[in-house]
This record gives structure tokens, C-alpha cells and sequence, in this order.
């Protein structure tokens, strides 16, 4: 699916409650924190750990999980190709407006086409989209199972099935990479939030 441009008498409404003035109230910068990785290597279970520390830091967040918005935004969606290509546009155009809300958006999809992620970063202004790899060997994706995913998918009960069937397409140059298999969650924690302070995103001084 393609994004259709926007009529002509559809025109953006700017309002006088900037980002700016959001961010200042809420004591930190607003970004997409867009966890990348395969089925089982720990972006949900990271990110959801992650939130619970800004949020201890009374930093305005939201997880955008895969599971949850195909329960609604994204409810009309398959599986196939051009269905997980609409699935992650979708996602990069709702993290567009949390941005503009001054929120810390956390998303976890698997994204594996590095086509796509390039697509969703080209939405934002530099600097607002973080991506970061959440890397674990297939293996250990395998062990953890959950879902029992991996076992359907090597029955062929699951086609195109990520890692298996279909490619997972590693990021070249994210901005944050992290070892699930070899560091414990908060280690992953810590390094993902000191990355957050030294971009100076978290740690604003108290608005006036």
C-alpha cells in the first residue's frame, strides 16, 4: 500500500500549543524510541522496562506494541507484504503526532526491511527517530518461544515467517545497539536511558 497524497483543501492545522512549549512543560525532549529486532529477542519486554524508568523520572511516555495496534489502529491488516509495509507506515505516522504531543513514544515491531525503517525515519526531523537494535542470535529467539511461533513457522504452519522463512534485515548504523542474550534487562535498561541523557532527551531543567 501506497500513502495517497492529501487533497488540496486538506491543509495542516498548526496550533498555537507547540512542541516546544509541551516539551518544556513536561521537563524532556520527545522522540521515537523504534526497537528493531526479531520475534523473541526482547524489544517488547525492553521497551515496557525502559517506560517504567522514564516514567519513574515523570517523563509523558507510551509503548506502541505490535500485538496491541493490530488489535485496532492496524485491525484490517494481514501478513502479507504490502500489509506489513501499511503496518509500519502507519506506526511512523502515529509517532509523528506523539512527537508533536511532546511524548516519549516507545514502539516494539519486529520491522524487518530496512527499506521500511528508512521510509519511517525519513518522516521525522533528524534526531527524533532513535532506532535501536535489539539484537539476539535466532537460536535464543528460538529457545525463548513464547508464542510458540517459531515451532509453527519451522512446521510451515506460518509462512513468511521472520528469521525463518523470511528475512530479518539487520540496521546498518542504529543508533543504539543491544545484546539481549549476553546483558541482563536492566543492564539493557541503563544503557538505553544513558543514551537518552546523553543526548540531553531526559533531564530538562523544572519548567518556570
Amino acid at each position: 500500500m501506497n500513502r495517497q497524497p492529501s487533497p488540496p483543501e486538506v491543509v495542516w492545522h498548526h496550533a498555537t500549543v507547540t512542541r516546544a512549549r509541551r516539551e518544556r512543560l513536561n521537563g524532556h525532549r520527545a522522540a521515537v524510541l523504534w526497537f528493531t529486532g526479531l520475534s523473541g529477542a526482547g524489544k517488547s519486554t525492553l521497551a515496557h522496562a525502559v517506560e517504567e524508568e522514564l516514567h519513574r523520572l515523570d517523563c509523558r511516555t507510551y509503548v506502541l506494541d505490535g500485538d496491541n495496534v493490530r488489535h485496532g489502529l492496524c485491525a484490517d491488516l494481514g501478513f502479507s507484504v504490502d500489509h506489513r509495509h501499511e503496518n509500519i507506515r502507519r506506526i511512523g505516522e502515529l509517532g509523528k503526532l506523539f512527537i508533536e504531543a511532546g511524548v516519549m513514544a516507545l514502539t516494539a515491531f519486529i520491522s524487518p526491511l530496512r527499506a521500511d525503517r528508512r521510509r519511517v525515519r525519513a518522516l521525522f526531523t533528524p534526531g527524533d527517530f532513535i532506532e535501536i537494535y535489539v539484537k539476539c542470535p535466532l537460536e535464543v529467539c528460538e529457545a525463548r518461544d513464547v508464542k510458540g511461533m517459531y515451532r509453527k513457522a519451522r512446521a510451515g504452519q506460518i509462512p513468511e515467517f521472520t528469521g525463518i522463512s523470511s528475512p530479518y534485515e539487520e540496521p546498518e548504523q542504529p543508533e543504539l545497539l543491544v545484546e539481549t542474550a549476553s546483558h541482563a534487562l536492566e543492564e539493557s535498561v541503563a544503557q538505553v536511558l544513558g543514551y537518552l541523557r546523553a543526548r540531553d532527551l531526559i533531564g530538562l531543567p523544572a519548567p518556570r
